[in-house]
């Protein structure tokens, strides 16, 4: 076991003005902050890690977003939780490495650490460069995973050799051995993307979501974000007049309630191990205005996770019901599963022993009773074929 305490440096404390009821505490109260040298957090009992990242050398036009840790907790800290008891740990900020290969590295270490604990790291600030340390951390765990990116492009870049926060995908894409079965974007804006980059998408069966259909159908954007291990939050994917402290940001995108409602779509998955927001520039940020939305999404993502319902399917569980949906050119049809306690549904991608061996969480995929509706009127489910041709 690692100590990743030296990987951090102390909040930056700052005074937080008194409550107007003492019997109710808010964030900042009841979160377990490292706050001052020699009083790291003690992580047993703990669910989830804020951290914080000082990082932004590869972040392409937006330098100062290795600031915005402090920024956000400032008004996260204000946030008054549910209704339940918080194991929350903020760990501080993990400090700028000599080069950006050190930072990597020390991302890769804490979350291999914090995951093997079962603790939920959530990264806040840094360029989304650091989704890649973030892939490197599931490899030193040989855990083979699905990422998704709420992001206005697809960040595949251009060929460049050095991680930056527009290429870093082709890094994870082509790195070897590979450790990504599945990557899902939500929210790409066409204008954004050349046609070659949308083939190749497609070509690697990936998730590609455009904006405008997300935005019309966000619970259809539920079951991928389900079935995500990790979830990288680009605050570019958000609109300009909602989010202004960004360097790329755009008069297109989702409004601030729709990324709050992604964050509790991705707190109440089971499946979701590490999440983080990037690319948060307080050093042009209006009034605080983008800080203040990414607290309030943090506080989405919490507010989920503490309303799991331990819900995945299980062959010895009672909680499921399960469908058998016979297609005409599908010899063994396909198996639904709806929770009784939820409503949510999954499907069952049939496979020999080996490969589910081998693909464990991922034979078995998130979906909605549309995809169900579909199996019915004798149509394969796109989101089963396209598991289906990863599998096989």
């Amino acid at each position: 076991m690692s100590d990743i305490s030296v990987y951090f440096r102390p909040v930056n404390t700052f005074e937080l003005p008194a409550a107007p009821n003492p019997l109710y505490k808010r964030m900042g109260e009841a979160i377990d902050i490292y706050s001052a040298e020699g009083n790291f957090p003690d992580l047993k009992d703990i669910d989830i890690a804020l951290i914080g990242v000082e990082e932004d050398r590869r972040a392409i036009a937006n330098e100062g977003c290795s600031m915005a840790a402090d920024f956000v907790r400032e008004y996260l800290y204000r946030l008054y939780p549910g209704d339940y008891p918080l194991r929350i740990a903020d760990l501080g900020t993990l400090m700028r490495g000599h080069e950006v290969s050190d930072t990597y590295f020390a991302l890769s270490t804490v979350v291999s650490e914090l995951v093997s604990k079962k603790i939920v790291p959530v990264i806040i600030g840094g360029g989304q460069d650091l989704t890649y340390a973030v892939y490197k951390a599931y490899e030193n765990l040989k855990h083979i995973i699905n990422i998704a990116a709420v992001d206005n492009l697809f960040d595949l870049g251009e060929g460049e050799e050095q991680i930056n926060s527009r290429n870093y995908l082709s890094h994870i894409i082509l790195h070897k051995p590979n450790f990504l079965f599945n990557f899902t974007n939500i929210g790409y804006q066409t204008y954004f993307v050349d046609q070659g980059a949308i083939s190749l998408m497609k070509n690697l069966f990936f998730d590609i979501n455009r904006l405008g259909m997300a935005r019309a159908n966000l619970p259809e954007i539920e079951p991928l974000v389900r079935n995500c291990d990790v979830l990288s939050f680009d605050v570019s994917a958000i609109r300009q007049t909602d989010a202004p402290g960004n360097g790329n940001a755009t008069p297109n995108g989702f409004y601030g309630e729709e990324a709050c409602q992604i964050m509790r779509y991705a707190g109440l998955s089971e499946k979701l191990t590490c999440m983080g927001i990037f690319e948060v520039n307080p050093a042009i940020d209006r009034h605080g205005q983008t800080a203040h939305l990414v607290a309030q999404m943090i506080w989405y993502f919490i507010d989920g996770f503490y309303r799991r319902q331990d819900d995945f399917p299980h062959a010895e569980s009672d909680d499921f019901i399960r469908y058998t949906v016979q297609l005409t050119n599908h010899d063994e049809g396909i198996i639904f599963y709806k929770s009784k306690k939820t409503e949510r549904w999954w499907m069952e991608v049939k496979c020999t022993e080996d490969i589910r061996h081998k693909y464990i969480r991922h034979y078995i995929v998130p979906c909605t009773y549309g995809d169900y509706q579909t199996a019915c009127s004798d149509e394969l489910p796109d989101r089963w074929w396209q598991a289906y041709q990863k599998l096989m």
